[in-house]
């Protein structure tokens, strides 16, 4: 049984993913129901956040979710929202087990539908996999602990760090199977951040390019706030297209027609502030950085980096190029800003070490 359940839920957290980039605020969970060792039902969160993946996997299932097992990947809902409490739903199908992988992360809620599902002489198995869940669904976890996204910054540099010659050119750094890898991983984020430069320099699209993924571009969300950004520019003219954001310090500056804008308070702590209020107000729990030096300096020396994408070609620009991260302000090695790294990938010539910052939580 103990090796089954592993198996299922494997195949719960797998079918979750397919979520990513598309549920949020939700997170995206996979459920199995298995009656008899045979898979009877399976469903993973939709679009928006609705249906939940236990109302997808149940229905499935019909009349043989009575006795069966079932796997999911995150401990059902018990509170009423547009629809009643996933815990209940599988109280009702008859269900004779529950594999949770993890409970949910907010306190106000936390135990609430595993509680129901014992008072129903449910037999319930809890944190198979835990590790694997919370990864999944780190920006959720992390939402609720620190109130802001999970940031994760992308660089493309040159083996010696530079973004970019002298003159401002930056296409292309890193080779096309390097640029189609992070295009998939744009794919599984909520939203893709920019700088203004980033804009006004390479007017960029932002969006997914990959054949099939297209439907999964990530909202676009833009710091603006000198009122840089013009009608005439890209992620403008498609603003009726993708959802994109601009935030500002004064509403005065946005000069937008198809784009939404957002004023951040607290001048002094604008990124801070501005992650708290793309978490609040449009619900983003997994953001991709893709900004250029000035933003990503800025996160790092307010700590609002938790993973970094480095990829680097076998390219060489020299000093006067335009280096990935500016002046860190750091003059003590004990307060340098530390990452470790997690894993490292090969695209013919190009590297692409992912690290994830010591200060997680």
């Amino acid at each position: 049984m103990m090796r089954d359940d592993k198996k299922f839920m494997s195949l719960a957290l797998r079918i979750a993913r397919r979520g990513l980039g598309n549920v949020f605020p939700n997170p995206a969970v996979g459920c199995i129901v298995v009656n008899h060792g045979m898979i009877v039902g399976r469903g993973w969160t939709q679009v928006g956040g609705r249906p939940h993946a236990e109302v997808i996997a149940l229905n499935n299932a019909g009349c043989l979710a009575k006795g069966a097992t079932v796997y999911v990947t995150l401990e059902p809902c018990s509170h009423y929202g547009k629809t009643g409490p996933c815990a209940l739903k599988l109280i009702d199908a008859g269900v004779k087990r529950m594999v949770i992988a993890a409970r949910d992360p907010d306190v106000r809620v936390s135990g609430n539908g595993i509680k129901l599902l014992r008072d129903a002489n449910i037999d319930v198995r809890c944190n198979l996999m835990y590790k694997e869940a919370q990864e999944l669904n780190i920006g959720f976890f992390f939402s609720k602990i620190k109130d802001r996204p999970f940031i994760t910054v992308k660089l493309a540099s040159t083996l010696d760090g530079k973004i970019a010659l002298s003159n401002g050119s930056s296409k292309w750094i890193t080779n096309q199977l390097t640029r189609n890898w992070v295009h998939k991983q744009r794919s599984m984020y909520d939203a893709i951040m920019v700088g203004s430069n980033t804009v006004v320099y390479d007017n960029p699209m932002l969006n997914v390019r990959i054949p099939g993924l297209e439907y999964y571009s990530p909202v676009r969300i833009v710091i603006d706030r000198f009122g840089k950004i013009c009608t005439y520019h890209n992620i403008v003219k498609t603003a009726d297209i993708i959802p994109t954001y601009i935030l500002t310090d004064d509403s005065s500056k946005v000069k937008l027609c198809k784009a939404n804008y957002l004023v951040v308070n607290g001048v002094d702590d604008f990124l801070k502030n501005a992650m708290k209020l793309i978490a609040m107000k449009i619900g983003i729990t997994r953001l991709f950085v893709e900004g250029g030096s000035i933003l990503i300096t800025e996160l790092l020396k307010n700590q609002l980096v938790d993973r970094i994408i480095w990829c680097r070609s076998n390219k060489i620009f020299g000093a006067s190029a335009v280096s990935s991260i500016g002046n860190l302000d750091v003059l003590a090695i004990q307060n340098l800003y530390n990452f470790k790294k997690i894993n490292t990938l090969y695209f013919d010539d190009d590297i692409v070490d992912i690290l994830e910052s010591c200060r997680r939580y």
